[in-house]
C-alpha cells in the first residue's frame, strides 16, 4: 500500500502551479516586443505588469489595454537509444487586461487581470515515460488595484494588491505494461490452485499457456491517474519605484511578494487500459483506493525583484536593460497530505530549486509619428538543478529574441503586435521511481529540448 501511495506522490510533485517552466513572459504585446522590459519605463496603465510606480508619470486621463499572446510549444525527448518523443500541446493563452485613470496630477489608480503564470505540455498517455509524467495543465489567474504617487516631478512610488488563485489538472501513468507482465505467471498460478488443480501438477508449460494470452502490449500504459484541484484565493503584494535621473536615464526597481497557494482537497481518479478481466481485477484491487480520497498540497509563487534602466539617447529611440531574480529558492520541498490515510503515508518530496535569474534587452524606435519599432532579447536561466530535471517540467534555460511594433490609425488607439522565439538549452536529465508491483527501480533517462512560437496581438486607448 506505501509503495502505492508513494508512486502516486512522486506524480503529484509536477503540481508545480508555478513551476519555472510555466512562468509567463508575455503580459504586454508592446514590452514582448522589446524583450519584455518594463521596470524603468513610464508605460501607463502596464506599468501595473512589470513597476507600478511608472504610473505615476502617466500624463492621460484615461488608459486602458487589453492584449493575448498565444504559446505554441513543443518538448521533444531524446532516449538513450536515440529514439526521439515530441509532445502535443494545446495552445495556451495568456491574456492582460489593464486600465488606470488619474486622480490628481500626481496620484493615479488602476487595476490588471492577467495570468503570470499558465501553460500546458502533453507528453500523450502511451509515451516511454509515462509512469513520470503524461500531460499537465496549470492556470494562474491575478487582479491587482494599483495605486501610484508622484512624489517629485522626477520621482514616484507605486504599491498594488495581488489577488491571485488557480487550477491544475495532471495525468500520469501509474505503473507501466512490463512491471503487470512480470505478475502474470504468478497470477495464474494461483487462479490455476484457486480452480483445484494440484501445485505439483502445474508446471511452467501450463502457466506459460494461459499467462500468454494476458500478457499486456507493453507500448501501452496500463493504469493512469488524473489528480484535478482548486487553489484557494492567494494574496501578495507588489511594490515599486521610478526615478527619472536627467532627460536621457530613468532607473527602476519592483518587488513582487511570494504567495502560498493552497490545494485543500483536489480529486484523484484512476483510469484502466488493461483488456484481461483477470489481470485488470489484481490491479484494481490496490489501485481503486485512490478514487476515495483527496489530496491536499501548497506551492509557493515565488517573489520576483526586478531592477532597469531605460536610456534614450535621442528622442526616437529608447534602450532598455532588466534584470529580474525569481526566489525560486523557496520551493525546497513539496508536502503532500492524501486526506484520509494514515499519517505516514504523506509525503516530503524534495525539490531543492535555487534562485535564478533572467537578463532582458530590448530597444524601441519610432519610425514615424504613428509608427514604433521594436526588439529585444531574453536570457531566462533555469532553476532546476541536474538531480530534479524530469519531463513534468523541463527546466531550462531558454533563449529568446522578440520583434514587435505599434501602429496608431488615429491619434488615441494603438494596434500592438509581437513575436517571440523560444529556443531552450538542450539539457539531459534522469529521474527514478520505484515499481510499487516489482520493487525494482525504474529510472527515465533523456536529453530535452524545448521550442515555442509566441505571437501576440493586443490593443491600447487612452484620453
Amino acid at each position: 500500500m506505501k509503495k502505492i501511495i508513494f508512486s502516486t506522490l512522486a506524480f503529484a510533485a509536477s503540481l508545480t502551479m508555478m513551476g519555472e517552466g510555466y512562468q509567463v513572459n508575455t503580459l504586454s504585446v508592446k514590452q514582448e516586443g522589446m524583450g519584455h522590459t518594463g521596470v524603468a519605463q513610464k508605460l501607463g496603465s502596464e506599468s501595473m505588469i512589470f513597476n507600478p510606480a511608472g504610473m505615476g508619470f502617466m500624463d492621460k486621463t484615461v488608459d486602458l489595454s487589453a492584449s493575448v499572446s498565444p504559446i505554441f510549444s513543443t518538448a521533444t525527448a531524446t532516449l538513450e537509444d536515440g529514439s526521439k518523443y515530441e509532445t502535443n500541446n494545446d495552445a495556451s493563452t495568456p491574456f492582460q487586461i489593464s486600465g488606470a485613470f488619474s486622480i490628481y496630477d500626481n496620484l493615479k489608480a488602476g487595476i490588471t487581470i492577467n495570468t503570470p503564470y499558465g501553460s500546458g505540455i502533453d507528453w500523450t498517455d502511451n509515451w516511454p515515460g509515462a509512469t513520470f509524467s503524461q500531460s499537465t495543465k496549470l492556470h494562474v489567474f491575478n487582479i491587482q488595484p494599483t495605486v501610484a504617487y508622484k512624489i517629485l516631478p522626477n520621482l514616484s512610488v507605486g504599491a498594488g494588491l495581488m489577488i491571485a488563485w488557480g487550477s491544475v489538472d495532471l495525468n500520469k501513468g501509474l505503473l507501466n505494461a512490463s512491471s503487470i507482465n512480470t505478475i502474470i505467471p504468478g497470477v495464474v498460478q494461483q487462479n490455476l490452485i484457486a480452480n483445484g488443480i494440484p501445485a505439483e501438477m502445474i508446471t511452467p508449460e501450463l502457466i506459460n499457456k494461459y499467462a500468454a494470452e494476458m500478457y499486456l502490449n507493453e507500448e501501452i500504459t496500463p493504469a493512469s491517474v488524473n489528480l484535478k484541484g482548486n487553489a484557494e484565493i492567494a494574496v501578495g503584494f507588489n511594490v515599486g519605484a521610478m526615478w527619472d535621473i536627467n532627460d536621457k536615464i530613468t532607473i527602476g526597481a519592483s518587488y513582487k511578494s511570494k504567495m502560498d497557494m493552497k490545494v485543500k482537497a483536489g480529486d484523484a481518479k484512476v483510469s484502466y487500459n488493461i483488456p484481461n478481466e483477470t489481470v485488470a481485477g489484481v490491479v484494481k484491487s490496490q489501485l481503486n483506493l485512490l478514487n476515495n480520497t483527496n489530496f491536499a498540497a501548497q506551492l509557493p509563487a515565488v517573489s520576483q525583484l526586478t531592477f532597469g534602466v531605460c536610456y534614450k539617447p535621442i528622442n526616437r529611440l529608447k534602450l532598455a536593460f532588466d534584470a529580474q531574480m525569481s526566489g525560486w529558492s523557496a520551493y525546497d520541498e513539496l508536502a503532500i497530505d492524501f486526506v484520509g490515510l494514515d499519517a505516514p503515508f504523506d509525503q516530503k518530496i524534495a525539490k531543492n530549486y535555487s534562485d535564478a535569474w533572467a537578463f532582458r534587452f530590448g530597444a524601441e524606435f519610432a519610425m514615424t509619428n504613428r509608427l514604433d519599432l521594436r526588439a529585444g532579447f531574453i536570457v531566462d536561466t533555469t532553476p532546476v538543478d541536474e538531480n530534479n530535471f524530469n519531463p513534468e517540467t523541463p527546466g531550462m534555460t531558454r533563449y529568446e529574441p522578440t520583434i514587435g511594433l505599434s501602429f496608431r490609425p488615429i491619434k488615441n488607439l494603438s494596434v500592438d503586435l509581437a513575436f517571440t522565439y523560444i529556443a531552450g538549452d538542450a539539457r539531459k536529465g534522469s529521474i527514478e521511481s520505484t515499481d510499487f508491483l516489482t520493487n525494482q527501480p525504474n529510472k527515465f533517462s533523456a536529453e530535452y529540448d524545448l521550442e515555442a512560437l509566441i505571437p501576440a496581438i493586443g490593443l491600447s486607448y487612452s484620453f
